[in-house]
């Protein structure tokens, strides 16, 4: 499904708005929960939000320089750079934190609203290089909703797999399965994968392999080479680099038939966050 912009937005405003939910009445303690990105607590990922939008606000940066304990979980460049906001704002206490993430994304959603298609239309500095401000909000609703879910897990409260946002963010994951098929995973020409994913964002996935790529069957195969079946939590958190492969692997989370070397080498490539 190709989204409107002011669909796009629609979805920015409902994930942020939904995060903001989720967090209200949140303990200190559970605002200083760890969650599944290293080094990060519930706290850290509200705090990365909202200073995100604080640069693309045209804010400047906190005069800040986090210590080498800080640091120590991030691997590169752009991590270091995240961690400045981060880091600056780990010595307020939540409510604070959530405010003013609030603060920011209604400003951003304001700044959004009062776009035109051109604007929308411009190209701009993405993570993905150069591409249409719609791709780049695009990206920051896939990476809200992911931000959103681990808090979620974090503080064992499940949800929000049932909105269009859930869908647009699993949708971006769901097409790159043809290439982690065909290029990452090896599958071989003539190859067929299904990724069963259930629960509530139920999706079936059907993938042909020729001439060394990958591409979306209409119709799923009578008896496909390999058939991957796994919910939609396991899905988005192996497609969002926020669960350990082989751990899942183990667990009995997934369910392999057929090629099981080929299904299992697919699971291990599904992350696609750089």
């Amino acid at each position: 499904m190709n989204e409107t912009n002011q669909q796009l937005v629609d979805m920015m405003e409902h994930v942020w708005r939904s995060i903001g939910e989720l967090c209200d009445g949140l303990t200190e303690a559970e605002w200083k929960t760890p969650t599944d990105c290293p080094g990060w607590s519930v706290q850290d990922q509200v705090s990365h939000l909202a200073g995100s939008e604080t640069g693309i606000l045209g804010d400047p940066d906190p005069d800040h320089t986090p210590g080498e304990e800080a640091l120590a979980h991030t691997r590169s460049e752009q991590g270091q750079r995240n961690e400045i906001v981060v880091d600056f704002r780990r010595p307020w206490a939540g409510a604070q934190v959530l405010s003013d993430f609030r603060a920011k994304t209604s400003r951003r959603v304001d700044f959004l609203r009062s776009r035109s298609d051109d604007d929308f239309a411009a190209e701009m500095q993405t993570p993905v290089g150069q591409a249409p401000m719609s791709e780049f909000i695009s990206i920051r609703i896939m990476d809200a909703w992911v931000h959103e879910q681990d808090i979620r897990r974090a503080v064992d409260r499940p949800g929000h797999y049932d909105s269009p946002a859930a869908a647009h963010a699993l949708n971006r994951v769901i097409r790159a399965m043809p290439f982690v098929a065909a290029r990452r995973a090896q599958a071989p020409d003539g190859a067929t994968v299904v990724i069963d994913i259930s629960g509530t964002a139920r999706r079936l996935i059907s993938i042909g392999v020729e001439g060394g790529r990958g591409r979306e069957l209409d119709q799923p195969p009578d008896a496909p080479t390999v058939r991957i079946s796994l919910d939609d939590e396991t899905f988005g958190c192996l497609g969002c680099g926020r669960w350990d492969p082989d751990e899942i692997l183990q667990s009995g989370k997934v369910s392999i038939e057929g090629d099981t070397a080929l299904g299992e080498s697919i699971v291990r490539q599904m992350n696609i966050m750089p």
